[in-house]
């Protein structure tokens, strides 16, 4: 079988934080939703699709969620459970955007090839300053859910990156029958740093 190569990820940033006291969660047959009333959170410069967000400053969310779908620049849908949580008016309910995983791209085991290498070279900042280097960690993730759900996925041994900024390039190989992969990135930026990633490729 011919090698493939996919970019699993271009040129991200860490947008800015996101407070309210306009936030509320809802948990409705089986949909888990994240709203305000007026604070936008999502669009051009926001909150998208897979970004990783960490809720502070409620009484029962206070956790990491993933967008799963954007409603509309105040709604969006996440794929973990909340509960829900009217807003008070008077707290402000803070998100902060702590990574994001890619979309999932088939593996060695989506084509029945068990024994196939991947390789992922991951591209971060590093501009030897401490408001534009890249701080956190990068890793794959595989499954082997033909359509897998959040609960599905794991963490692929040997591919995380901790950045040092010693290198802006890092490369790993890894095997497995995995049907699906993808990248998670978890970064302690914060909104006066906004260097993340410069990309994800993948060979398999």
């Amino acid at each position: 079988m011919a090698q493939t190569s996919t970019t699993l990820s271009g040129a991200k940033s860490h947008v800015v934080d996101i407070s309210g006291s306009d936030i509320s969660f809802t948990a409705t047959s089986g949909v888990h939703t994240i709203k305000s009333t007026s604070t936008v959170l999502t669009g051009s410069g926001k909150l998208a699709v897979r970004d990783l967000i960490t809720v502070t400053n409620t009484t029962n969310n206070n956790s990491t969620f993933t967008v799963k779908e954007v409603v509309s620049t105040t709604e969006f849908t996440v794929e973990e459970v909340v509960t829900t949580e009217t807003a008070d008016g008077s707290t402000s309910t803070s998100l902060d955007h702590t990574g994001f995983v890619t979309d999932k791209s088939k593996g060695d085991g989506y084509y029945s090839q068990p024994d196939g290498v991947h390789t992922v070279a991951y591209q971060v900042v590093n501009l030897n300053d401490s408001t534009d280097d890249f701080n956190g960690t990068i890793k794959m993730q595989g499954t082997l859910a033909t359509t897998p759900t959040e609960d599905d996925w794991f963490d692929v041994s040997g591919t995380t990156m901790t950045s040092d900024q010693s290198t802006t390039n890092h490369a790993y190989n890894f095997t497995g029958n995995y049907v699906w992969v993808r990248a998670k990135v978890e970064t302690t930026n914060q909104s006066g740093n906004p260097s993340m990633v410069t990309s994800i490729l993948l060979n398999n």
